[in-house]
């Protein structure tokens, strides 16, 4: 998985730094042609000359110095790459990729990367623990950085907790896996619906819901990272589109059923993950309506989408998506026979961290065969991933066990 892979290997200033050469040696003994690049506080912990010997490549530290290479480093090394890798990666690093500062030649070839970036945290348990620190991890896992620990054990402060940086051996598999991550869904076409729908009741006013969008578009986003041809059916949100994804925009319930009608022929997984609004005015008013007195209105129920992609589905594989506030796992377990569901992903709106307009999600996975996973709080986009694994794992026969950490 590693011959002839391009890899960038990035060394901050913490005590773990010893460790990234062995990490180095591991990946150049696999094949990969590994470049390093240190701040300035990883120098005081391991000698450029060290990572030098053992990648067989000059080591990359100053954003400014003259380079014959490139004309500018760090956008040469970002094009070059095929997997940015930080070990380890301290509160400091991790703070200032996560606020988009780039004051160094590591930081600003975060930023120009287009591949994917695994960060290795080490630091001490506290500070892991800290609301800003845990803050900054969430919001790089919600932006698709993958991370590989911290792990348990002892700290260089003389005490053990949580906060020690993985063994190059976990982070060495990590990386494996993220090079491997185009290949597992290749050849699938997955459709994905993603967002609200709006119900217009005159050319101001419309009914809607909640529904950021934020789970679909990550979906969306995993799958095609994964290789996968990914349509993408959205309702009306503010988020950008997934790179390389086909993206078809909608707005009322009855367009999001005839645009998903068009393609589902063709598709291998359907990820029915929008909102639909159940009810549309059975009128719409051409003008504005004026606040004069009560107004009644009268609703229509919308097309069940979902229950008529289950009525016609033939190999394709459905997976629905039930929001709750009560007896989740009962209303879940219905939904997902009521309209012949391969899986249903269950969440209680009511848990913090979990449902709308926020980055997190706290979900259930329930199979057609009964097998139920529970998933513990994580960004969307590693919800989605999570998904795609126990999908690959459960119908596209891929063995091993699937383990998530909070």
């Amino acid at each position: 998985m590693f011959n002839g892979k391009r890899l960038i290997l990035g060394v901050t200033g913490g005590i773990a730094a010893y460790k990234a050469v062995e990490l180095c040696r591991l990946l150049v003994k696999a094949g990969a042609g590994v470049r390093v690049v240190m701040t300035a506080a990883a120098g005081r912990f391991v000698t450029p000359l060290t990572f030098q010997t053992t990648s067989g490549n000059r080591v990359y530290q100053d954003l400014f110095a003259a380079n014959e290479e490139y004309s500018v480093a760090h956008v040469g090394l970002a094009q070059e790459t095929d997997l940015l890798v930080i070990a380890p990666a301290t509160a400091n690093c991790l703070g200032k990729i996560a606020a988009g500062i780039a004051d160094d030649l590591l930081t600003t070839l975060v930023l120009a990367a287009r591949s994917p970036v695994l960060l290795a945290p080490a630091m001490n348990e506290a500070m892991w623990d800290s609301a800003q620190v845990r803050a900054n991890v969430a919001r790089l896992a919600g932006l698709g950085f993958f991370f590989a620990g911290p792990a348990d054990g002892e700290l260089a402060c003389g005490g053990a907790g949580h906060g020690r940086m993985a063994s190059p051996e976990e982070i060495f598999a990590a990386a494996g896996d993220i090079l491997l991550q185009p290949q597992k869904w290749r050849g699938k076409r997955v459709l994905v619906t993603a967002g609200p729908t709006r119900e217009a009741l005159d050319p101001v006013r419309f009914l809607t819901n909640r529904s950021s969008g934020r789970m679909g578009y990550a979906l969306a986003r995993a799958a095609s990272e994964q290789g996968a041809a990914v349509t993408l059916v959205s309702g009306p949100v503010s988020l950008p589109p997934p790179a390389g994804v086909e993206v078809i925009r909608v707005t009322a319930a009855q367009e999001m059923l005839e645009a998903v009608l068009q393609r589902f022929h063709e598709t291998d997984v359907v990820f029915k993950a929008a909102a639909v609004a159940d009810f549309r005015p059975a009128v719409e008013s051409g003008q504005k309506i004026k606040k004069s007195g009560e107004l009644t209105l009268t609703l229509l129920k919308n097309p069940d989408i979902l229950a008529e992609l289950g009525r016609r589905k033939k190999q394709q594989l459905l997976v629905g998506f039930a929001a709750e506030t009560e007896n989740v796992g009962m209303y879940a377990r219905g939904k997902l026979s009521a309209k012949n569901l391969d899986l249903i992903v269950a969440n209680d709106l009511t848990q913090e961290g979990a449902g709308f307009d926020v980055d997190t999600n706290i979900v259930q996975l329930i199979f057609r065969d009964g097998t139920i996973k529970s998933l513990p709080i994580l960004s969307k986009l590693e919800v989605a991933r999570a998904i795609l694994g126990e999908l690959r794992q459960k119908y596209f026969d891929v063995p091993g066990e699937i383990v998530y950490e909070t």
